[in-house]
């Protein structure tokens, strides 16, 4: 009997896994190459899928773009099929409403349209060379988290912190202010009418095949490959007050 390592076992069963566990599921749809229909699209990665080898390798990126989001993005345009007064709206708007979502399309409302917004933040922060921010952004640290390293730190600790599946995010107000904020599932800050500047995904699924579960080793390789330009254009949006997702 040939035995296989749990880590390469793992990388070579996991997209068969996830199209035949659930047959009915987005994930499966997403997995048999069904391109998301409906009015939410998924945006084309914006770098290669190893771009970000010095956190996340790039199988492990490619499963989450293409099946996990890519299936959340399926999943909300199925949900909203028959609504379209409310597929018609803008993402942030809509997860804002989600009490005027009717009940038997909320749970999926609330799941795939978080999802879809927390992973477009997600993918659009990285693909960088870590480091520090710089300018107003970096001012905005130093005021609310006394220095990048406390910030650093407490964003971490926040992260490693979450029970189960999660996010970790940075919140940012119209007058710059920043925060922390912790959210289980696919829940954001936009369903309570926050914006959010930037946010880490800690589900097992954003980095089993390299870490296991070593989630704080995870959490600290991300700060490698963020792109704080990118970050501080969304906090310059925030304050103009054109920052959606």
């Amino acid at each position: 009997m040939i035995f296989m390592p749990r880590r390469r076992l793992l990388q070579a069963t996991l997209p068969v896994a996830l199209a035949t566990l659930l047959p009915g599921h987005a994930w499966a749809q997403a997995a048999a190459g069904e391109a998301p229909s409906g009015p939410y699209t998924q945006a084309a990665m914006p770098y290669a899928f190893g771009a970000n080898e010095a956190a996340i390798d790039a199988r492990t990126m490619e499963l989450h773009y293409r099946f996990h989001h890519g299936g959340q993005v399926a999943g909300l345009n199925r949900a909203l099929r028959e609504h379209g007064q409310l597929s018609a709206l803008p993402l942030d708007e809509l997860l804002g409403k989600l009490n005027e979502v009717p009940e038997a399309v909320r749970s999926a409302v609330r799941n795939n349209g978080g999802g879809h917004a927390n992973h477009t933040m997600f993918w659009e922060i990285m693909g960088g060379q870590g480091g520090e921010p710089q300018g107003e952004l970096a001012e905005a640290i130093t005021r609310d988290f006394t220095d990048f390293a406390s910030f650093r730190n407490r964003f971490n600790g926040a992260a490693n912190g979450v029970f189960g599946s999660g996010w970790a995010f940075v919140t940012v107000n119209r007058e710059g202010r920043l925060a922390l904020v912790t959210k289980g599932g696919q829940d954001t800050p936009l369903m309570d009418g926050q914006r959010v500047l930037m946010g880490n995904d800690v589900w097992e699924h954003a980095y089993y095949l390299r870490y296991q579960n070593r989630r704080a080793e995870y959490t600290g390789n991300w700060w490698n490959v963020l792109d704080w330009q990118k970050i501080g254009s969304r906090y310059a949006a925030a304050k103009a007050g054109t920052l959606r997702v």
